[in-house]
């Protein structure tokens, strides 16, 4: 039986981390597509990178495949994507997915709070109406 451990190795093996400052500067160089994998009630409490698409982790299998009626054309196999949640878990493990699905330029950018804490813009979340 696999555990939380062999996901998480599995995930680190192939998706790269990177740190904060990379991140950013891939931010402002307007490289690639930023997804936020955590749930609406943590990018509520947080807000979430400028300009991330949220897709919550429980959906993204449906959102990343091209051939569901729910897939978001923001993600692209041409384009890096730099995914980020709280801790960077939930990104190694979604990034893992992501290269499962062929998505071959996929990298792991950590928590939103170091993000933010080294200056990286960020947007509050949506309003409710």
């Amino acid at each position: 039986m696999k555990t939380s451990k062999d996901y998480m190795a599995e995930a680190n093996a192939v998706v790269p981390r990177l740190s904060s400052e990379d991140a950013i500067a891939a931010h402002a160089n307007a490289s690639g597509v930023f997804v936020d994998v955590r749930d609406s009630a943590a990018i509520a409490v947080t807000g979430t990178i400028q300009g991330a698409h949220h897709i919550p982790r429980g959906m993204l299998e449906f959102i990343a495949d091209r051939e569901s009626g729910a897939h978001n054309p923001a993600l692209s196999s041409a384009e890096a994507i730099y995914v980020v949640c709280a801790a960077g878990g939930q990104a190694a493990l979604a990034g893992k997915t992501l290269r499962d699905m062929g998505y071959e330029n996929v990298f792991n950018i950590g928590g939103v709070g170091p993000w933010a804490q080294a200056g990286g813009p960020t947007q509050p979340a949506p309003s409710k109406s």
